[in-house]
């Protein structure tokens, strides 16, 4: 059965409106699985099996549970300011950006900004980054300098899904990645 609906809507509570529902995130973004659970149902089938599932059979693994799965969070995505315990990391030299052929000039005039998130979110491959990039129309990547960046004292973080996070990334760090672009022919060009 397809669940896409449900847990949508638990992205969307989870990440960015837990009112919209009736529930309540604590400072780090947790909330009762069985508040939850209760105040979803009605509009949105769900019990504690289907919401494992969710959670297990997510690809972009976006949740996750505490250690008694009393508590579910998502992982990053967030624009209400919660702290989901990020954990400082040293990032690669070159992290990635995707995005849509429509922002770059904006990109290349202001660097790279959460807008209504709380971070910038960075790919570590270019495939995870053209498939962001095509969400918002035509594919563009960005090649981020994060090695660069980390020794002039910026901060990376990396969530437990494995996406890269920082505040901003400025201008000088970046640059598209031309022989990653796609061609039109549905091959990237080399």
């Amino acid at each position: 059965m397809n669940h896409t609906r449900t847990s949508r809507y638990l992205c969307r509570l989870l990440r960015h409106h837990p009112e919209a529902a009736g529930i309540t995130l604590d400072a780090h973004g947790w909330a009762d699985v069985e508040e939850l659970i209760a105040k979803v149902n009605p509009t949105h089938p769900l019990d504690r099996a289907l919401l494992e599932e969710i959670v297990r059979t997510d690809n972009k693994q976006r949740y996750s549970f505490n250690a008694d799965h009393s508590k579910i969070r998502a992982n990053q995505g967030h624009s209400i300011p919660v702290d989901v315990d990020l954990e400082e990391a040293e990032p690669p030299e070159i992290l990635w950006h995707g995005t849509g052929e429509k922002y770059v000039a904006s990109i290349e005039e202001k660097g790279l900004l959460p807008k209504s998130r709380l971070y910038v979110h960075l790919s570590g491959d270019t495939e995870t980054a053209r498939k962001v990039g095509a969400r918002h129309g035509r594919p563009v990547i960005f090649r981020v300098l994060s090695g660069e960046m980390a020794r002039a004292g910026y901060r990376f973080y990396r969530s437990v899904n494995g996406v890269w996070l920082i505040k901003a990334v400025p201008v000088q760090y970046l640059e598209i990645a031309h022989e990653l672009q796609n061609t039109g022919s549905g091959e990237a060009s080399l």
